[in-house]
């Protein structure tokens, strides 16, 4: 049996909840890298919260709620 779990880099998915910034959203996406996940958020934000542009304050708010899985 070969080991082939090095192969693929979605080993550690980053994740998020709404949640942890926006008290109340029930949102949560995932995506292999952080900056798939950013994007996710910064549409999520758009749509649903309005936000037109993600502000340096909110990216570092959200990164700080991202973990890996």
């Amino acid at each position: 049996m070969s080991e082939q779990k090095h192969e693929h880099e979605h080993d550690s998915e980053k994740h998020v909840a709404c949640n942890a910034v926006v008290p109340g959203c029930s949102f949560t996406a995932s995506a292999a890298t952080e900056e798939e996940l950013m994007q996710k958020v910064a549409e999520h934000a758009a749509h649903a919260h309005g936000v037109a542009e993600v502000s340096p304050e909110l990216a570092a708010q959200v990164r700080a709620a991202i973990q890996s899985r």
